[in-house]
């Protein structure tokens, strides 16, 4: 078995250690996938599922029958389940009639292939009784089946579960990795995949996805140009801007990211290492940025902004926290005493 067949970009450790239990019959039934999102869990569960039912010896070969059918999503044998989030206004869950489903389905012999495959992903999303059901299958696992679920909070999956899985953790891919493949496997240009590089803190799927989505790209430059204009507005523009961004759950994480990027650009360019900074593009934008606050304003608003993503997903309250991040901005140092 090759490796590279299994086209995943970066994690090169993780893709021998699979291929080792698949060459040595001693696959687990159950596997963890973790890491941080999109930074290539579902790739990863994708192609070891085509590497177990790969008709060919160079498996995952991605040309036979089974490989093109688990591409297309059409393998009758493999199966995604998903956090339902069908219901308006609320957040994804994992429920326990998806899970009785499978389990239906991991109960009937395979159809075409040697084994079912399962990939449940982003488990932290399951409620708490579909994750005791799953327990149940986990505990006496039918021989046909492996599972693989993937989770970007570990943390968040009950104790008996990750015990029952070998966990793999997949770290961030170096960015000289997610550039070269962004030009030739996408065909980027090389300005563009450095940028999309450095913003993708090692997310490989981010930086492809990304790619060909002009409609992130106007989103990020909104987030962007919010973080560089709040500053500049007083306490109730700060409050109305906070009140308007805590009604819009999707919005808040990616938010709280972009802002994060900006002010520790910000904070490399005080300390003279401009060269480092994620959003190159805008350049001359952090230079300016960082002639205009003091250096300890903006270390200590960044502590801040580090923190609040932990606190949302504590369900702290989202309008109290950025209500509280948003006037603890920094100041323009003219005005360093005024909100």
């Amino acid at each position: 078995m090759n490796s590279t067949n299994w086209s995943i970009v970066g994690h090169e450790w993780a893709v021998q250690l699979l291929q080792s239990s698949l060459d040595s019959g001693r696959l687990p039934h159950a596997i963890l996938i973790t890491g941080d999102s999109q930074v290539g869990k579902r790739t990863l569960a994708l192609a070891l599922a085509s590497a177990i039912n790969c008709q060919r010896d160079d498996r995952p070969c991605g040309r036979c029958r089974s490989c093109t059918k688990i591409a297309h999503g059409t393998h009758p044998d493999v199966r995604l389940v998903e956090a339902d989030s069908s219901e308006r206004g609320r957040a994804g869950q994992l429920k326990i009639e998806q899970i009785r489903d499978l389990q239906r389905f991991a109960s009937l012999a395979p159809m075409e292939s040697p084994f079912k495959v399962i990939i449940l992903r982003e488990f932290e999303q399951a409620t708490l009784p579909a994750a005791n059901a799953l327990l149940k299958t986990l505990e006496e696992p039918p021989p046909q089946v492996r599972l693989v679920l993937t989770s970007a909070r570990p943390d968040a999956l009950l104790p008996t579960i990750v015990s029952r899985c070998q966990t793999i953790q997949l770290r961030p891919v170096p960015l000289g990795q997610i550039k070269e493949a962004l030009v030739e496997r996408w065909l980027a240009r090389p300005q563009q995949a450095d940028l999309l590089a450095r913003l993708s803190q090692g997310r490989i799927g981010w930086a492809v996805e990304r790619l060909t989505d002009s409609a992130a790209w106007d989103d990020r430059e909104r987030r962007l140009q919010d973080a560089r204009q709040l500053p500049e507005q007083g306490a109730v523009d700060r409050l109305a801007y906070a009140e308007g961004l805590s009604r819009k759950a999707g919005d808040l994480q990616p938010t709280l990211a972009a802002w994060t990027s900006w002010w520790r650009d910000v904070l490399l360019a005080q300390h003279g290492c401009a060269t480092h900074v994620t959003n190159v593009d805008l350049a001359a934008e952090i230079d300016e940025a960082a002639r205009h606050y003091t250096a300890s304003d903006v270390r200590g608003f960044l502590a801040r902004l580090e923190q609040a993503p932990d606190h949302l997903n504590r369900n702290v309250n989202s309008r109290l926290l950025l209500e509280t991040l948003l006037l603890h901005m920094p100041a323009p140092a003219a005005t360093s005493n005024h909100l």
